[in-house]
């Protein structure tokens, strides 16, 4: 799949845009993963003691871990395929707003777009009123990956569908279980769980 002549036409834009813009997406690409982060534990606080019962307790706890093994699956793809950067194998596109990362951190798939929709597939899972805020936030992260300079469209778009598919699985297969592991532990005699 050649996206090169996309990858230019973002890049393009990303050096036409105001310095203000650049330092944004440079921010956001660097620390975005992050707000996922605070999420999961917000969904973890919101799911605590198994008030809201067992099973958002479990995807609560699935989601940081569904999201672990969408970013392994695409570590180990991204060694497998070893796909150049484009910052440096795309001839003509303007340089990257941050730094290419150096040879053998290879391109495909994105790991930050793989987390990202890992995450946002996960989150949803668990708080489905929270799809307005990740799905976008998925979506910047995975663009600002293509507009900094270090991804092809194809690295993100596929690095979204992988983590999103990977967290949908994992919380269709696991949920069940989960739910009724913690169910059965909070009914052993003489085991307090908050």
């Amino acid at each position: 799949m050649d996206t090169s002549g996309l990858y230019r036409v973002v890049t393009g834009f990303a050096h036409a845009a105001p310095g203000w813009v650049q330092r944004a997406f440079e921010i956001w690409t660097e620390y975005g993963l992050l707000l996922f982060g605070v999420l999961f534990a917000a969904v973890w606080w919101r799911a605590r003691g198994g008030r809201r019962g067992p099973r958002a307790t479990a995807l609560a706890l699935l989601a940081p871990a569904a999201t672990a093994v969408a970013y392994a699956i695409s570590e180990a793809l991204k060694y497998t395929v070893g796909e150049e950067r484009p910052c440096r194998a795309v001839a003509g596109a303007a340089a990257s707003l941050v730094p290419c990362p150096p040879p053998g951190d290879w391109s495909f798939p994105s790991n930050h777009a793989t987390v990202a929709g890992a995450a946002a597939v996960a989150l949803v899972a668990a708080v489905r009123r929270l799809a307005p805020l990740v799905v976008p936030l998925a979506l910047l992260m995975a663009f600002s990956r293509v507009f900094v300079g270090v991804h092809y469209p194809h690295d993100v778009a596929l690095g979204l569908l992988l983590g999103g598919s990977v967290a949908a699985l994992l919380a269709l297969a696991l949920t069940g279980p989960a739910a009724t592991s913690g169910s059965e532990v909070r009914n052993v005699p003489g085991c307090r769980m908050p």
